[in-house]
């Protein structure tokens, strides 16, 4: 690569002949500028983090367990009596179990974990791509990721995908580590990474390992047999590291532990194999509410969770929250790979090294993006924060590489020509939240255009000149992304489905007319001022958003506020959540809860509700039963006692049988079971049909109508604050 001074991005030299052995000096305004980015991410992600109480109060259930039972924390359970898991292997639960043991039950316990994960995820990604490329990469790299909106929205929530990102981002890390100089260590330590990640979210943490495989593999600086020998050996670290967890699960007899959530024959391997592996690719997901292989509108398939295609990532409500600077990664990744290619194969030069990183960032990336684009079963919006990375680290090196060859006419009209795309693609963008700050997406278009003109003669200018231009791309590229991250931080997300920035128009990505397809625009508008939602419908079931009365967004109708003042999950007061239901069209059906019935949020719980819970709740294992994990876990969080999720997260897995329940309640294991509320004050959304799930026996049948029926038959109903209880231990006649 020629070097042209000015240089905003000045590259390690090379010393010893490997671009891994560089050690250049480090300029004065390095460690000030790292040290600004991870304050200001910290600042982004901590920033009014309570706001959202629970989150998902699936997962914060099952860390409220683990908090209380070792048992529960090792298996990942729902509840402390350790009667289901959640549908994932609980690494990503760890954390936030032992900070909520460490510092007791809340919002804040909850989440801070997430929110320094990404924090550790933005030095990562700026120590690797910094190594090859410069601070000023780092720098930039580290700034693109922390402000992508699903990024923002990811590390302030507590599904797995957290710590997801975190541990693939360490894995390409390490793999660059290991090219450089051939070290099996670095290797190895990616294996383990991988292994980690598996434990987060299965079949997820595979995807980028083919192109990171092929790529040690064909350019490691050493023979061929000790490449597939270093391999072959982190290979035995990632299934070391992944697989002792498996290993003691499916040895441990099934008797003594928790059914595996989201299984139908209680096996991790069949959850890990369908529906959470090769059933998200296929759409054959047995007890899933949603996919099943259905072909999209148009023919793109998908099911019922949009349709599939290319495009995918870039329409609707996807392509605000990864797609910013997508094209923009695509075209640099390009070019890098045209400037570096002349390097020879084995990675012991800068230019190879800097290849290489090409190769992996970019190879994660677009295996990662074909997959999501083309995978047919559950997809959300915020699974591409798994992409925020990869695309970040391509920003990053393809800006330095442009920069240092920019005295080249390609190089510098390339540049130039990035900058202008980016900007006419962030002005569409910008204007498909109807209403959404139409002052900025002009000043991204003008600015970006303006930059994007001025760039190759500002040279001849001057230095300041120069720079000046270089600041005003670099602000109209990442103004439209931190907008949306701004609305992301200051706007609460609780439930099951939650997107980042305003809604839109067209949303793809969910199920049918529920992600904002046919109900048309609806959510939340201009940091969080509430629009009115559409209608929509998927096989017959309404989603549009509801209107007034303080449901919208899932906030409780007045008067309905748990003792306290708080809204549901602890969230403050006056608080609109941004969750399902909570966006108008594109999501089920009105109010916090928005699914079917609790199927993607729980329950309000009343402060009578909670009495009956807790009172003599030390003689029970369980002190109350409900169909359906998020609506056990919202009493469960209210009362703090283990609360049985029938059927799992769906209420459709065969957990417990109506043996197995009938024997639990003659043994006086279980004081209530908790069934359909019987008014607006207790719940939202619900659906007929009783315990909250989408119809009788939740989407799976089975044994949650069984179990029902039988209670139904055999004790009698009471109304507890607005939700109906059955007193398990007065039966209404001797033979129950």
């Amino acid at each position: 690569m020629t070097t042209a001074a000015p240089s905003l991005f000045p590259v390690p030299e090379a010393r010893a002949g490997t671009a891994g052995r560089a050690a250049a000096d480090r300029p004065r305004w390095e460690l000030p500028s790292l040290a600004g980015l991870l304050i200001a991410t910290a600042a982004l992600l901590l920033w009014d983090l309570g706001s959202s109480g629970y989150a998902n109060s699936f997962y914060s259930a099952a860390v409220q367990a683990g908090s209380e039972s070792w048992k529960a924390f090792f298996f990942g359970s729902s509840d402390a009596g350790n009667s289901i898991t959640v549908d994932k292997p609980p690494a990503a639960l760890w954390p936030m179990m032992l900070s909520v043991r460490l510092f007791g039950l809340g919002s804040w316990q909850i989440l801070v974990p997430q929110a320094l994960m990404g924090v550790a995820t933005t030095g990562v990604l700026y120590a690797a791509v910094r190594r090859q490329f410069g601070p000023g990469a780092g720098l930039l790299s580290g700034a693109a990721f922390a402000l992508t909106p699903v990024a923002a929205l990811m590390f302030r929530f507590n599904n797995p995908d957290a710590l997801l990102t975190l541990l693939l981002t360490v894995t390409v890390y390490c793999v660059l580590r290991a090219l450089d100089g051939a070290r099996t260590r670095w290797l190895v330590w990616a294996g383990v990474a991988v292994g980690f990640a598996f434990l987060t979210k299965t079949l997820q943490a595979f995807v980028i390992l083919p192109p990171l495989a092929l790529l040690y593999a064909v350019c490691a600086p050493t023979r061929l047999r000790k490449r597939l020998g270093q391999l072959l050996l982190a290979g035995l670290a990632m299934v070391v590291a992944g697989g002792w967890w498996v290993a003691v699960v499916e040895l441990w007899p099934a008797s003594s532990r928790p059914y595996i959530g989201g299984s139908q024959n209680n096996s991790f391997l069949e959850l890990t194999l369908g529906y959470n592996g090769l059933g998200r690719i296929s759409g054959n997901e047995t007890g899933s509410v949603g996919g099943g292989g259905r072909g999209g509108a148009g023919g793109g398939g998908g099911g019922g969770w949009g349709e599939t295609g290319i495009d995918r990532l870039f329409a609707g409500n996807i392509g605000g929250q990864i797609a910013w600077l997508l094209p923009a990664a695509l075209v640099l990744l390009v070019a890098g790979l045209l400037i570096t290619w002349r390097a020879r194969r084995a990675t012991d030069s800068l230019e190879g090294m800097a290849r290489a990183a090409f190769l992996a960032w970019g190879g994660s990336m677009l295996i990662t993006a074909v997959v999501f684009s083309y995978m047919q079963g559950i997809f959300h919006e915020y699974y591409t924060v798994a992409l925020a990375p990869f695309v970040a680290a391509l920003i990053g090196m393809g800006a330095a590489v442009l920069w240092e060859e920019r005295g080249g006419k390609a190089a510098a009209l390339t540049l130039s020509g990035t900058l202008a795309l980016t900007a006419v693609w962030s002005f569409v963008l910008l204007g498909r939240a109807t209403g959404y700050l139409p002052w900025l997406r002009w000043a991204v278009l003008v600015g970006g255009l303006l930059a994007a003109v001025a760039l190759p003669f500002a040279a001849r200018a001057g230095r300041r000149a120069l720079q000046a231009t270089a600041a005003l791309g670099v602000a109209a590229a990442l103004a439209g992304p931190f907008a949306y991250c701004l609305t992301t931080v200051s706007t609460a997300h609780t439930g099951s489905i939650v997107t980042a920035g305003p809604a839109v128009a067209g949303g793809r990505g969910g199920p049918g007319g529920m992600m904002g397809g046919p109900g048309g625009p609806g959510g939340t508008g201009r940091f969080g001022e509430v629009l009115q939602g559409g209608q929509g419908r998927q096989g017959g079931m309404p989603t549009g958003g509801r209107q007034g009365g303080g449901q919208q967004g899932g906030m409780p109708p007045q008067g309905a506020m748990p003792p306290g003042g708080t809204a549901p999950g602890g969230m403050a007061p006056g608080r609109m959540p941004q969750g399902q239901g909570g966006r108008g069209g594109e999501r089920f059906g009105g109010g916090g809860q928005g699914g079917p019935g609790g199927l993607l949020n729980g329950a309000r719980v009343s402060a009578a509700a909670k009495k009956a819970l807790t009172t003599g709740a030390d003689e029970y294992t369980w002190a109350a039963a409900a169909i359906g994990s998020q609506n056990a876990a919202s009493y469960q969080l209210a009362s703090g006692v283990p609360v049985m999720p029938i059927g799992g997260f769906n209420g459709s897995d065969p957990s417990p049988t109506l043996e197995q329940f009938q024997k639990y309640v003659r043994d006086g294991k279980i004081h209530w079971f908790i069934g359909q509320s019987t008014g607006a004050g207790d719940t939202e959304g619900g659906m007929p049909g009783g315990g909250g799930r989408g119809g009788p026996g939740g989407p799976g049948g089975g044994t949650s109508t069984e179990i029902e029926t039988w209670i139904k038959a055999n004790f009698k109903e009471s109304t507890v604050g607005g939700a109906t209880f059955y007193d398990l231990t007065a039966p209404t006649a001797p033979t129950a």
